[in-house]
């Protein structure tokens, strides 16, 4: 098993589920409130050593108690949090998490995830370079994402991004990334391209591919995953299971991709795998609390759950 360097976001989420949304200055009654460590790239982590891999995280918190909560959840899930910095009189990052139908919406306050610099990322060089997957997501600044992939490229490490939450980015940052992993609102920012089809998808699919990426991977919900194998795009379908809550399930699918890929599964196998461990996500409430683990993805294949056709 190959090792994975995860950079990325630390979150506690304050989840609440309600019946109604509410318009501006309306109190609804909401139900079964939690705390539930979260962030994508903690998600991520803990998602990828649940399935096996070797993963050491990369990551601030705040000095309270949240805090000091997540690095020790990375710690019980097997993540190694030697890089995982406490950062005095700084907030650990905050999302509010609302869920009405099994599907939610988020307000995120980033707090330390947002003090990561250019010059925290150097002092974890030799992380990066020992790595064979720098696995990373849009919940920090712009400047350490890209010192991160500069780091991965001097050393011939492979690029994951999560472009979560999207925005623009420029064409030569695109071009040094290898893996490319958007949900279907954020490959529509980024392209411009309006998803209404699998075969809209497989166009974006193309377009990220003009711009220097080798693999793109695109998640489309309950319509399942649109990729390229080489130059072949192909539509995995998604599994028919009961949505309990999709908080995390593309966190999970990305850190499945990333241990699947370290483990040299093919790109199709990859897939498969991720798609799986996405479904098993979305059949429990809650981000890290709901992230399966090797076995549960095992058997899940195993018993050859079938495509929604």
């Amino acid at each position: 098993m190959g090792k994975i360097c995860v950079t990325g976001s630390l979150n506690m989420d304050l989840v609440i589920h309600t019946p109604k949304l509410p318009v501006m200055g309306e109190t609804v009654i909401g139900s079964g409130f939690m705390t539930i460590p979260g962030g994508k790239g903690a998600n991520q982590a803990i998602a990828a050593a649940r399935l096996g891999g070797d993963v050491t995280m990369i990551g601030h918190v705040g000095d309270d108690a949240f805090g000091n909560s997540l690095k020790q959840n990375l710690q019980v899930n097997g993540v190694d949090v030697r890089h995982v910095k406490i950062m005095r009189n700084i907030p650990t990052g905050i999302a509010v998490i609302v869920i009405k139908d099994g599907d939610n919406f988020i307000i995120l306050d980033p707090g330390a995830n947002f003090t990561i610099t250019a010059k925290d990322i150097i002092e974890a060089e030799n992380v990066i370079r020992e790595s064979d997957i720098l696995l990373l997501q849009m919940e920090i600044p712009q400047e350490a994402i890209e010192q991160a992939v500069d780091i991965a490229k001097q050393y011939g490490v492979k690029v994951l991004l999560n472009p979560a939450p999207a925005r623009n980015m420029p064409d030569n940052f695109l071009a040094k990334v290898d893996v490319f992993t958007p949900n279907e609102s954020e490959c529509e920012l980024i392209t411009g391209m309006a998803l209404k089809s699998i075969n809209d998808a497989g166009e974006a699919v193309k377009y990220l591919r003009g711009k220097g990426i080798d693999q793109v991977i695109v998640t489309l919900g309950s319509r399942g995953v649109v990729y390229n194998n080489g130059n072949q795009i192909l539509h995995k379908p998604a599994h028919k299971v009961t949505v309990v809550d999709t908080t995390a399930a593309g966190d999970s699918f990305t850190g499945a991709l990333a241990v699947a890929l370290t483990d040299g599964k093919s790109i199709d196998e990859a897939v498969d795998f991720a798609n799986a461990a996405g479904a098993l996500t979305v059949m429990k409430m809650g981000a890290q609390t709901s992230l399966p683990y090797k076995q549960e993805v095992e058997e899940f294949l195993k018993l050859g759950y079938n495509y929604n056709k």
